[in-house]
């Protein structure tokens, strides 16, 4: 389990705690949240909680998981699994978004938000057309069925391996989409529930960050299109 976490101290203990380490078909072997370079005590909270702390003072969310694959390298699991910090997703969900992997139906599973029961205020109306509009040219250039680009994700390690992920920032859960599409993984929407986060959204807090991360989603779907 891949956690990427900035500032998240007020959330990261309430995602640990609520976090399934076995279930049926799995065991979480071990829990790696990787520090984007965080001024609280999100670090603290994380190891106090018995997870393994990963620093990557490089910002960015594909960054923070890429330090975290190059962790669990050393000892490749069978599958991986990725959660923000922030408490919006459940994480007591795990095992329904790991099953479909388990009994052999897929490689990939996204936790699709606009499946689930996103509660209001969740997701902002910019998060919501984003979503909707990058799911729709997964559609029409990959011909993957998707809804979102939902962060909880799950994915055999050899599956991940092909993909030859390099996105550091926004960008990441839409080039592990597309990129598993162009490889003709099995890849299946679980519906989970979504509530409004714990803090305040780096991303979708701002303007900046939502034309940032817009633009970046845009473009990682067509650099991945054209084959780089």
């Amino acid at each position: 389990m891949i956690i990427p976490a900035l500032d998240e101290e007020a959330a990261l203990a309430k995602v640990l705690a609520d976090l399934p380490r076995t279930g049926t078909g799995f065991q979480v072997r071990e829990v790696v949240v990787v520090d984007n370079g965080s001024t609280d005590r999100t670090a603290d909270v994380a190891r106090e909680a018995g997870a393994s702390v990963i620093a990557e003072p490089r910002r960015g969310y594909g960054s923070a998981c890429l330090a975290g694959l190059a962790h669990l390298r050393r000892e490749p699991p069978d599958l991986v699994a990725f959660l923000d910090a922030d408490y919006s997703d459940d994480p007591s969900q795990l095992p329904e978004l790991l099953e479909p992997i388990v009994t052999g139906r897929a490689e990939l599973a996204i936790g699709s938000r606009l499946r689930g029961r996103p509660e209001p205020g969740s997701l902002t109306a910019a998060q919501a057309f984003g979503s909707r509009l990058a799911a729709l040219l997964l559609r029409f250039l990959f011909g993957l069925a998707a809804t979102d680009l939902g962060p909880f994700r799950a994915i055999r390690w050899q599956a991940l391996q092909t993909l030859g992920m390099r996105d550091r920032d926004f960008g990441w859960t839409v080039e592990m989409q597309a990129r598993a599409a162009r490889m003709a993984l099995r890849v299946i929407e679980v519906p989970v529930r979504y509530r409004p986060r714990v803090g305040r959204s780096k991303i979708s807090g701002t303007l900046r960050g939502v034309l940032g991360a817009g633009w970046k989603i845009l473009f990682t779907i067509a650099r991945v299109r054209l084959g780089a």
